[in-house]
C-alpha cells in the first residue's frame, strides 16, 4: 500500500496555519477610530487655579502618542482627529504623616483629571469623550510643600496621559 504523500502535506501545512486565522500583526484599533491614523494635539484648557498646565498637558500626550506608536501626532489641519482636552481638576491628600506630629504630612498622593474630546477632522464627528485620570506620589523634602507638589504634577500627567492614550489606542 502506497501513503500518498503530497495530499498528507497539505492538509499538514492547512491544519497549521488554520491557528493563526484571528491573530493580526500591528496595532488593532477599536471600531471607533477606524480609518484614524494620525492625531493633532492641540494646546489643552486649564480650569485649575494652578498655573502652566496647558502645554504641559500636551507635552505629555503626545510624548504617550509617539511611545504608544498605534497613532502619529500631525499638525491639526492635516490630521485625521484632534484630541482636546482640559485640565478640569488637580487634588492633593496626605498619605503618611510624621512619626513626632500626625497632623503634619511627609507623603502626599497627587491626582490629576483631565477631560478629553476626540473628534474626525474632516467630518467633526464626534469619536470619544471622557475623563482621564493620573496619580502619583511625592515626599516633602524640606518646608516648600509648593515646590515639591509641582515638581510632581508632570508625574501625574504622564500617568493620566497613558490613560488616555490606552484608551484610543486600546479601546479600554
Amino acid at each position: 500500500m502506497k501513503f500518498p504523500l503530497r495530499p498528507a502535506l497539505l492538509a499538514l501545512v492547512a491544519l497549521l496555519f488554520a491557528g493563526c486565522a484571528g491573530y493580526h500583526i500591528g496595532p488593532i484599533r477599536p471600531k471607533w477610530m477606524d480609518g484614524v491614523q494620525t492625531v493633532a494635539v492641540p494646546t489643552f484648557e486649564n480650569e485649575t487655579l494652578m498655573p502652566r498646565l496647558e502645554v504641559l498637558a500636551a507635552d505629555s500626550l503626545i510624548a504617550q502618542l509617539q511611545q504608544d506608536g498605534t497613532f502619529q501626532v500631525a499638525t491639526s489641519d492635516t490630521a485625521d482627529a484632534v484630541v482636546q482636552g482640559s485640565v478640569i481638576d488637580i487634588r492633593r491628600h496626605g498619605a503618611r504623616s510624621t512619626r513626632s506630629d500626625v497632623l503634619k504630612q511627609r507623603e502626599y498622593t497627587l491626582t490629576v483629571t483631565l477631560r478629553y474630546t476626540v473628534t474626525r477632522r474632516s467630518t467633526g464627528e464626534l469619536l470619544a469623550k471622557g475623563k482621564s485620570s493620573g496619580v502619583t506620589s511625592f515626599f516633602v523634602s524640606g518646608n516648600d510643600l509648593n515646590q515639591d507638589e509641582r515638581q510632581a504634577i508632570p508625574l501625574a500627567l504622564s500617568d493620566a496621559a497613558l490613560h488616555l492614550v490606552s484608551h484610543l489606542s486600546e479601546g479600554w
